[in-house]
């Protein structure tokens, strides 16, 4: 059994993307810009928006916080965001979520322009992905595919289970898994809340994607032997045994899941540092012209 080191690839990840800025710097180019939009102070997005800036430094990139109220009225945020798709020294920029509740999210995702959407989460970027076209992929999409492809997991031909239809990470991840590309070519199962006699979709998965939001929900009884898991859930529950008073727990229950499997994300430190490694391909990307010309 292989543990998934996300953290290291990651920073991995990063450290390639450094070297790549230093070139741009030595030839007097322009240093890729991400831009984040943190509307109110939701404590979990504070700690993730500053993981970006502070990755955003590691790597040498620019970054702006743009900081608003929760009293922010839509209106407001949709000309905040004319102001960011106008801006030509921004290249890419995220709206963090989730948003407060009298702000149509859908409505923003919409408004952003699709050239700088280092999210992928505009329709146009969906739309592109499904049709495997130039685009930028959901970060933990993305994060994912970089793991197998780095861990080199055979994925051709193999049986994909995912658990979970979120357009975040669920429905795309089934998309990208079922591509004519290398790390992909998998015959695609789709489960959901909905789904009858999981167990029998589950025990047949050679990889299984678990994005449901469930702590623990996956045991060993729903897995086979030599099965790929690749836990994207993180739910944090109360703990007398740390410091902050609790810890992080998957959607699989890994201390019996594992040994029955060849390869497996542990929660923490699998999928959640892939994201912001994806964020800043993505925002590499935009500033190279790579999806859409510049």
């Amino acid at each position: 059994m292989t543990i998934i080191d996300g953290k290291k690839i990651s920073s991995d990840i990063q450290d390639e993307i450094a070297i790549e800025v230093k070139t741009i710097i030595a030839n007097n180019g322009r240093i890729p810009h991400l831009a984040a939009v943190l509307v109110g102070n939701d404590g979990a997005s504070e700690t993730y928006v500053a993981a970006k800036v502070k990755a955003c430094e590691r790597v040498g990139f620019k970054s702006t916080l743009v900081r608003m109220p929760d009293t922010t009225t839509e209106q407001e945020l949709l000309s905040k965001l004319k102001e960011l798709n106008d801006d030509s020294h921004i290249d890419g920029y995220i709206v963090q979520s989730p948003l407060p509740k009298h702000i149509d999210e859908y409505k923003i995702i919409e408004a952003i322009a699709p050239e700088k959407d280092v999210d992928g989460f505009h329709p146009q970027s969906v739309g592109r992905m499904a049709l495997n076209l130039p685009t930028y992929l959901p970060a933990t999409p993305f994060g994912i595919v970089q793991l197998l492809e780095r861990y080199k997991i055979e994925t051709a031909g193999k049986h994909c289970v995912v658990l979970g239809r979120s357009h975040i990470v669920g429905s795309p991840m089934s998309i990208l898994m079922a591509r004519n590309n290398a790390y992909a070519n998998c015959t695609v199962t789709l489960c959901h809340s909905k789904t009858a006699n999981l167990k029998e979709f589950t025990l047949k998965a050679d990889i299984l994607i678990v994005a449901l939001g469930k702590a623990e929900f996956v045991t060993a009884e729903m897995v086979k032997d030599g099965v790929v898991i690749i836990d994207v859930g993180i739910t944090r529950v109360p703990s007398d045994k740390t410091k902050s008073g609790f810890r992080l727990l998957g959607d699989v229950k890994y201390d019996e899941v594992a040994p029955k499997c060849s390869f497996i994300t542990p929660v923490p430190g699998g999928v959640g540092p892939m994201t912001i490694a994806s964020l800043l391909l993505n925002t590499l990307k935009a500033s190279r012209g790579e999806v859409y010309k510049k």
